[in-house]
């Protein structure tokens, strides 16, 4: 049985493609064998997919409130199925939550959007309570600017959600957005630090799932 993780945030911008596709790429380049699930009904990770015809890791699209049962047989010869989240559908963001094992929620360090987490988060633990807490789910800081005030804080105000933040972020590289548009990833490009970012976020997602 494959791993399903969500990467969602209702507010769009917050870099859940971003997320979603260096990661898969990542487990990939370690030898798992990754599906990724794009929700979106604009496609941006299959736009991305398309840009490249040798990309690796195969990209679907599911963008219906049947996902969860869809992923059982889509899933099926996948170790990990990662899912990019629509921004802006409840209903989308409440059926990859009862798909997965884990959800990550990316987050941007600025006020206006940790307080659009809320009604994810409130989405999030009503499957906790379901699941007796089996549901993992935590906050990935992304886009952060490095020695800013602004991105040391938000780690304290997400704490006060209750859910778990990863150490580990994204900053705001120009890696990120170059190798997207080629439908590539960090991995491709020069920039060690932003790959680094990657593997320290997958190191991470490893530990939490196991």
């Amino acid at each position: 049985m494959s791993v399903v993780i969500s990467v969602l945030n209702q507010k769009g911008g917050s870099g859940k493609t971003t997320l979603a596709t260096n990661v898969a790429i990542g487990l990939f380049r370690e030898g798992g064998k990754v599906l990724l699930v794009d929700t979106d009904p604009q496609g941006s990770a299959r736009d991305w997919r398309a840009a490249w015809d040798n990309n690796p890791v195969p990209v679907i699209g599911l963008d219906r409130p049947t996902l969860a049962k869809d992923l059982v047989t889509v899933g099926k010869d996948y170790d990990v199925v990662i899912v990019d989240g629509a921004p802006q559908l409840r209903e989308m963001a409440a059926a990859a939550i009862k798909a997965s094992h884990a959800v990550l929620i990316p987050v941007q360090p600025s006020p206006y959007d940790i307080w659009a987490t809320a009604d994810l988060v409130d989405l999030i633990r009503a499957r906790q309570e379901v699941t007796d807490g089996k549901l993992q789910a935590s906050f990935v800081v992304s886009r952060a600017i490095q020695n800013t005030r602004l991105s040391k804080d938000v780690f304290e105000a997400l704490s006060h959600y209750s859910l778990g933040v990863f150490q580990s972020l994204t900053s705001q590289r120009i890696a990120y957005a170059t190798s997207a548009s080629e439908g590539r990833t960090v991995f491709d490009t020069d920039d060690t630090k932003a790959q680094h970012e990657i593997h320290s976020i997958i190191k991470e997602i490893m530990q939490w799932v196991n």
